[in-house]
């Protein structure tokens, strides 16, 4: 897996926040004790079993730092490395590899956890043809690398933000006086291949959705006979997400009820880092 040119363009404020963030006007320690001139080869070792994710953007940071940078991957993005295992060699600037240290893990630590968890979910549900979506529950800021990390562990990416899908949940169909009001409302006034997604509570509301016309239908903290139900009343005509309460206990019994997706906002939200180490190569 990789990240295309356009994708490195987008995340690079990101970067340069991040090292605004933590190196500012300069890293004092390593700046008076190691010369400017100084090589050295540095390695990251994972210290757990998971997935990677995130090893373009660690590059990004030390080449920022010193453009000459050798960055050598041993294990791609959505490969998996077991405990010990070498994940990348990095030759350059003594100075660049240790300033860019903290940063680089910072975001490669994460990513590889957000990717661990994923394919926990896809793993679980491997049988079925239900995708496992991530959510908007994402840290402000770093949306497109939690969204790159779920894909790493093999998950799909939902809605990006606010502004590429039509999701009318209950506040929305409230407003609106009811979701056939609030898909008629939208529908004359987005593009085509914008899809319109319903929240739905009941098998009331399945009904009034399908008869709408969303796209998507979403059922919300719905229990796994009333999932088996709904998606066997829409038959196909629309896109089934099942959402709410979703673990790794559960999740492939939902998967069994027959469901496209399961959204799962702890793939994002409630996320262990995955234990990754750089030391300098003696």
């Amino acid at each position: 897996m990789s990240m295309n040119q356009d994708f490195l363009k987008a995340i690079e404020p990101i970067i340069e926040a991040g090292l605004n963030e933590d190196v500012n006007t300069g890293d004092l320690t390593t700046d008076l004790l190691i010369s400017s001139d100084t090589q050295t080869t540095a390695i990251m070792i994972a210290k757990a079993d998971g997935i990677i994710a995130g090893l373009p953007v660690a590059e990004m940071i030390f080449r920022k730092l010193d453009p000459n940078v050798q960055f050598n991957i041993e294990i791609n993005d959505g490969q998996e490395a077991k405990s010990g295992d070498l994940i990348c060699t990095i030759k350059g600037a003594y100075r660049a590899l240790l300033t860019g240290e903290r940063l680089a893990l910072n975001f490669l630590q994460r990513m590889s956890g957000i990717a661990t968890e994923t394919a926990k979910y896809v793993d679980a549900i491997k049988e079925f043809k239900t995708e496992i979506l991530d959510t908007r529950k994402t840290v402000p800021g770093l949306r497109l690398l939690d969204k790159y990390a779920v894909k790493a562990g093999g998950g799909t990416n939902h809605r990006i933000g606010l502004y590429d899908m039509v999701m009318i949940k209950d506040n929305h169909i409230s407003v609106a006086g009811g979701i056939t009001n609030a898909v008629k409302a939208i529908r004359p006034n987005i593009p085509a291949e914008i899809k319109i997604e319903v929240e739905t509570t009941s098998m009331e509301e399945v009904k009034e959705a399908l008869n709408a016309g969303a796209d998507i239908i979403m059922l919300d903290n719905m229990d796994n006979a009333t999932m088996t139900d709904a998606v066997q009343f829409i038959n196909g005509k629309a896109k089934v997400e099942a959402s709410g309460n979703m673990n790794l206990e559960r999740v492939r019994e939902v998967a069994a009820t027959g469901v496209d997706f399961i959204s799962i906002g702890a793939l994002t939200h409630s996320i262990i880092a995955l234990d990754i180490s750089q030391k300098i190569k003696e």
